[in-house]
């Protein structure tokens, strides 16, 4: 507290008080850290937001000027951000040799200022949010997590909230990858889907000639209703991607698996008991279509290209329209013969569909979407004998292959559990201080990996194990693996290696992009150069179509006062805007309404201009709230009109203003600028380390994974679950040599980079682990000093800081029932068994190793969540011709669904006591 009573600035407040804090104690540990972090937000949330003004800079200190001379640290409107910007921005490798004057005022300063003068519109304006609303919400986290995760308070009491029960989720993920690949049992968002069998059906395209096709039996359970099973042929699926993507436009839909009509024979071997555990198969498949009739066990028996794991193989058939199996095999629990060879007709495809629907169904929209529901209930159909008995086999073999995922995981488990103790003696050396530099050094040191340190060896041998199975899981364990295996073989063939290796060998990079720049920024006679026209051009064209619209829709109202009185708007003032956007939010009124019926903006309009335009509003609101009201009622397709205008004149003025910002000299000489910068020091880099003999690396390792796992493919699935393991850890194995000789020498032509970008790292770890140097935040003597001082109530103050701890917990209990609910009901998305690793954590590293402090990380992703559902689902290019009020009706759905995701999550308290220790 200062001498003067007033209370101590957060600001100001980082010392040392070790003497003093057990007499000045007057917090518990949680009230401490609770009231540090709503501190600490407010302030990070107020510097974030205050960046957008033009005169922030000239208010942040050095390096940036001011008009009053140099601000002084302790004088900045922004301390938080210029302790970072100090601390961990300027000192980036690259930007410390950036010029105070020349780069950071004459440059980045002018330009971040110009841009602010532009008042690009905001979400408010465009009633969405924009993608620099969304960048500012995701840096105020990351800031606040920074902040409040490396600065501890001075006590040394701090205490958060912790709950021994979340580490259940973590520890049941490794499983959700084998559940997700489960044939049935595992409803998603509700909805228990497999395509559990495929069938042939007849269909006559002339008076004689047929045709035959694959159709999939898609089945499908329902809380608490019958399941239901249809037939869907590979067009339907087509067809229902195109209806998804009109039903829900802007949504991204996951990309269909492309027609595979290959098929595979498969032999069952062992007991006739139907018991998988007793029973081994092998499987082979071919590309070659069905025959007219039928196809033999025999035709089956010469095919090649095996893909055993997903038990991928062709369908046996007869001529009739259903799938004719061979006999004596019906479901799981079915006698088999011994040595029976089976035909699984279009297995891979139906393999490939089961994991595009269960894609669709993790996004809780499409899940529910009617197209979806219509395609998976629409026409049931019964199953034949037959059909049952392909189910059945299908099933089987859905088992087997979860069977041999597990085997495979276990076994590359216990071989990374053998490295534990080597992994925890390599987390220690990497935690302790200088643990990043000390590790480079030695790779700098060291020419191959034989020479390492031992636990740098044994963290290799993890590192193997670890990409290994990501390989496995990649192109053999999911569902589309074999989709994305086809996709990286064909990526594969494509690229001339040879081609690339000799451009990169023999090209100067540095002089190309030297030449090419000159070529884009030169400014003949001080015209515009190349690069502004050319973008200059397209901003045009952006503005004469916008221009052609509002055209458009002003012969279409017929009403040019109202037409004008929304141009002016656009072109009005920033005061002016920021008035009528707060009388809008006091009324609760639309902003448009506001607009049209305000003096303040010219032209005038008479009252019962005024009276329409308020019907109109009230009659578009009814419009979107019932889909069925018909449109001639009121003036419901004006009112959607207006707004659809008002959009349209704001995206123009927006794209004038870009290409003001565009056409200024100072953004050429900031990109030039950059170019230096960040480019010319990696190109040096990148000539002397010869990095074109890696292209052939690995053009060679890409060769050999294709061939390990085309082998893989070809076992039989009882096969030797270490013998895989091991063929793909001896893959790894073989190219590691050729990996470590790349990061060797770069490193070694480096010029010190590296070890640059290791202390710099090392420096953001340093404050994460133990604070600002010298400093820790006394929240004990900046309470005592604003309750000293009569700045605040001190009882008010303890209820509220109580009120916040009550609330934190209350969240997260909140959040822990939801995510176990989300888990009963299939909602995860899990990606895989082993997508954490198979260790806890990174070579068994933890955020809490870095000084990010785990609460402080689950406590940041609570409040982030909101705006990511709704950011799933936004859309922010909507077009132009869209029907306004359809438009207007699913940005109320989207703040529905936002709002239902959030459904029973605690409120948080108002304080306003605490607020005033914001003061001084």
């Amino acid at each position: 507290m200062a001498s003067n009573g007033a209370p101590v600035p957060l600001s100001q407040s980082l010392h040392s008080s070790a003497d003093e804090k057990l007499s000045r104690a007057m917090l518990s540990g949680k009230q401490e850290h609770y009231l540090k972090r709503e501190l600490i937000s407010r302030q990070t949330q107020f510097e974030i937001t205050e960046l957008s003004s033009p005169t922030a800079l000239k208010r942040f200190g050095a390096p940036f000027s001011s008009d009053a001379g140099e601000v002084a640290p302790e004088d900045s409107d922004l301390p938080l951000l210029r302790y970072i910007f100090v601390h961990h921005v300027r000192n980036f490798p690259f930007l410390d040799k950036a010029r105070e004057q020349e780069f950071w005022q004459e440059k980045l300063q002018v330009f971040l200022e110009s841009f602010a003068n532009k008042n690009i519109s905001s979400s408010e304006d465009r009633l969405e949010e924009t993608k620099r609303k969304k960048l500012a919400i995701k840096a105020q986290k990351l800031v606040e997590l920074m902040m409040v995760s490396g600065i501890p308070t001075a006590s040394g009491y701090e205490e958060r909230i912790r709950f021994s029960e979340m580490e259940v989720v973590d520890r049941g993920a490794n499983e959700q990858g084998l559940i997700a690949n489960m044939p049935e049992g595992q409803p998603i968002n509700g909805l228990d889907v497999n395509v559990a069998g495929v069938r042939t059906i007849k269909v006559k395209k002339q008076k004689v000639r047929k045709s035959y096709h694959a159709e999939f039996l898609i089945r499908t359970q329902e809380r608490q209703k019958q399941e239901r099973i249809v037939g869907r042929r590979y067009g339907d699926f087509v067809r229902l991607h195109k209806r998804l993507r009109a039903e829900i436009p802007g949504k991204v839909i996951p990309v269909l698996p492309r027609k595979n009509k290959s098929h595979t024979s498969h032999m069952f071997t062992g007991g006739g008991d139907g018991d998988d555990s007793d029973s081994s198969s092998s499987s082979q498949s071919t590309s070659t279509p069905p025959p007219r009739d039928s196809l033999s066990v025999e035709d089956a028996a010469g095919a090649t290209g095996l893909k055993s794991y997903i038990g991928l193989g062709s369908h046996k058939r007869n001529s009739s329209a259903s799938l004719q199996s061979s006999p004596g095999v019906s479901k799981a629990s079915a006698p088999r013969p011994e040595g029976e060879k089976v035909v699984l007709y279009r297995e891979e495809q139906r393999v490939s569909l089961r994991a595009f629907l269960r894609t669709l169904l993790r996004q809780e929209r499409i899940a529910n979407s009617a197209a979806l529901k219509d395609f998976l209930t629409r026409d049931p159909i019964n199953l034949s004998p037959e059909e049952a008995q392909d189910v059945g086999r299908r099933k089987d073999m859905d088992a087997q292959r979860v069977e041999e995922q597990r085997k495979f995981y276990e076994a590359a488990r216990r071989r990374a559990k053998e490295l534990d103790v080597h992994m925890e003696k390599f987390r220690r050396d990497i935690v302790e201080s200088n643990g990043l530099t000390k590790l480079f050094k030695e790779i700098r040191s060291k020419n191959t990996i034989a020479e390492l340190s031992p636990e740098y060896q044994k963290f290799a041998e993890w590192l193997r194990i670890e990409i290994a199975a990501t390989i496995y899981h990649l192109f053999l364990a999911e569902d589309n693996a074999p989709e994305l295996f086809a996709q990286a073989k064909r990526i594969h063939s494509l690229i001339p290696y040879t081609v690339l290796k000799q451009t990169i060998r023999f090209a100067n990079p540095a002089l190309v992009m030297k030449g090419v720049l000159d070529l884009f920024l030169a400014q003949p006679f001080g015209s515009h150069s190349l690069m502004q026209r050319i973008f200059g051009y397209a901003i045009r064209d952006g503005i004469s179509s916008l221009q052609k619209a509002i055209d458009s829709l002003n012969a279409k109202i017929k009403e040019p006062k109202l037409a004008q009185k929304i141009a002016n708007f656009t072109t009005s003032s920033e005061a002016e805007k920021r008035e009528l956007r707060k009388e809008a939010m006091e009324e609760e009124l639309e902003l448009l309404v506001v607009v049209l019926r305000t003096e303040r903006l010219e032209p005038d309009l008479e009252p019962p201009e005024v009276e329409r335009v308020f019907n109109a509003y009230v009659a578009w609101d009814q419009a979107v709230e019932n889909p069925d009201a018909a449109r001639s009622i009121g003036d419901a397709e004006l009112f959607a009109s207006l707004k659809q205008l008002l959009r349209l004149h704001t995206r123009q003025r927006d794209k004038a203003q870009m290409l003001d910002i565009i056409q200024e000299p100072v953004t050429l000489q900031l990109f030039r600028d950059l170019f230096t910068i960040f480019y010319e020091p990696l190109v040096r880099v990148y000539k002397s380390a010869n990095v074109y003999n890696s292209v052939t690396d690995f053009a060679s390792f890409a060769d050999d994974a294709i061939k390990v796992v085309d082998a893989a493919q070809r076992q039989a699935l009882g096969a030797d679950p270490n013998q895989t393991v091991q063929a793909f850890i001896d893959l790894c194995e073989r190219h590691q040599d050729d990996f470590y000789k790349f990061v060797h020498e770069v490193h070694i032509h480096d010029n010190g980079l590296f070890d640059q970008l290791m202390n710099w790292l090392e420096g953001i770890l340093e404050f994460l682990r133990r604070g600002p140097v010298g400093g820790k935040l006394d929240m004990n003597a900046l309470f005592q000093g604003a309750v000293a001082s009569r700045s605040i109530d001190k009882a008010k103050a303890i209820a509220e800081i109580d009120a916040l701890v009550d609330w934190q917990m209350a969240r997260k209990e909140w959040h822990q029932d939801k995510t176990r609910r989300k888990m009963a009901t299939g909602g995860n998305d899990a990606s895989g068994p082993e997508a954490g690793g198979f260790s806890s954590g990174f070579g068994g590293l933890k955020s809490s190793d870095f000084g990010l402090n785990e609460a402080d990380i689950s406590g940041l992703g609570l409040d982030d969540e909101a705006s990511d559902d709704e950011d799933d689902d936004a859309d922010d290019s909507d077009g132009e011709d869209e029907d306004p009020i359809a438009a207007e009706r699913r940005r109320r759905g989207r703040v529905a669904e936002a709002l239902k995701s959030r459904a029973g999550e605690p409120k948080k308290p108002k304080v306003g006591e605490i607020n005033k220790m914001m003061d001084g």
